[in-house]
């Protein structure tokens, strides 16, 4: 976690700002030594859900050593050119992209869960290694998606009031300004449950009061880590940890199944990544036992259907696997890469970065087992420097 003094000058209002207060900070800073195996190329910003703008995620990933980094938002890239400058003046390479979510309507995974904790039949996959020059085609793709994923925040906006009478709890006024969705950027559950949170800590307040509501309320069982965290009332960041645990209560209660109107077919965003020269990847979760974000509750995924799964995702259009190798197993990694080398599919790596408690840094990369990753990682930014891939 960086310093808040510095936090909040890379979360300026404007761009501008932003930019111009990084140039400040980095000519005063003694940076750690860059370690060549720290790689992350799944950097959320406040362009989705995230602590950081473009900005201060470069600063946080250039502050724990990391040799590169690689700016991912939901349904969103529009903190790609905001993230490549800030990388230019930290001195710290970058790669851009955007995660998204398809529908499978139509092939042999439609009624199969596979990476989407939430519903049947629908894929979060990224797009890695987006040309700049296409960086705003690419958003613009997306726009009318982020139209119709609002449309449905507000019906599950609907169903917390249900849930929780007297909350009042308003899409307008109380989840958008949480998000930058004015600049561009995605609005998740995560915004929702955000605003929540906000909403609780107005009514009830934190510590001790707000583990009795929870606990009396909604039954919840709060682990001795969650307690400890309620009952830190100093802690900057306590909405954060309150949405962690009413993202794992919550959720299912609130959640809706996205339509084809906002999770369009695997195929066509497929072709669109094609057409652009950019990298599509389905992402590999695999089946949960402890999360280790802490708002993932243990349940199945993708396993007992991997290699049918992979050869749909080829057979859409698929190029690439991205996946998360320090939250798998021994046994699941070795399975996945084997089926990604039979299959010829290129292997991506990154770790969600969402929340102030995360490390930027990828653990597993201290494993030489995990050296093509790292090569991976040079090879998008490089194509998005010359334009050329070498797979």
């Amino acid at each position: 976690m960086i310093n808040i003094e510095i936090l909040e000058k890379l979360n300026a209002p404007t761009k501008e700002e932003r930019l111009a207060n990084l140039r400040e900070i980095c000519a005063k800073t003694d940076f750690p030594e860059v370690k060549p195996n720290y790689i992350n190329n799944h950097i959320h910003t406040k362009y989705s859900f995230s602590p950081y703008s473009p900005t201060a995620a470069v600063y946080a990933a250039r502050m724990e050593g990391l040799c590169t980094a690689g700016i991912i938002d939901h349904d969103s890239i529009s903190g790609a050119k905001e993230f490549i400058e800030a990388g230019d003046i930290a001195g710290i390479p970058t790669t851009v992209g955007m995660e998204c979510r398809v529908n499978l309507k139509g092939t042999e995974c439609e009624n199969i869960k596979t990476n989407n904790p939430d519903q049947v039949g629908v894929s979060y996959c990224t797009i890695q290694s987006v040309p700049h020059d296409k960086i705003d085609e690419l958003n613009a793709f997306f726009e009318p998606y982020r139209r119709a994923r609002g449309e449905r925040n507000k019906k599950m906006v609907a169903k917390i009031n249900a849930l929780i009478p007297g909350i009042g709890l308003d899409y307008e006024q109380d989840v958008l300004p949480l998000s930058w969705a004015s600049e561009g950027g995605g609005v998740t559950e995560r915004h929702l449950l955000f605003a929540l949170a906000r909403k609780l800590m107005e009514a009830v307040g934190k510590g001790q009061p707000m583990v009795d509501y929870l606990q009396d309320n909604f039954g919840l069982r709060l682990t001795e880590k969650q307690k400890t965290q309620l009952l830190d009332m100093e802690y900057p960041f306590y909405d954060y940890d309150l949405l962690s645990i009413l993202k794992g209560e919550f959720i299912e209660k609130v959640y809706i199944d996205s339509q084809e109107d906002e999770c369009p077919p695997m195929s066509k965003v497929a072709q669109f990544c094609a057409d652009i020269d950019a990298l599509f990847c389905p992402a590999y979760l695999g089946d949960v036992t402890d999360s280790v974000t802490g708002d993932k509750k243990p349940q199945k995924f993708e396993d007992d259907h991997l290699e049918e799964i992979l050869k749909v995702y080829k057979a859409q259009g698929a190029r690439g696997i991205t996946y998360m190798p320090t939250r798998n197993t021994k046994a699941q990694l070795d399975k996945l890469r084997g089926l990604c080398r039979q299959l010829e599919l290129f292997e991506v790596s990154g770790e969600d970065i969402n929340g102030p408690r995360q490390s930027f840094i990828i653990r597993a990369m201290d494993n030489p087992e995990f050296a093509n990753l790292i090569d991976a990682t040079w090879t998008l930014i490089n194509h998005e420097k010359t334009g050329k891939w070498d797979m």
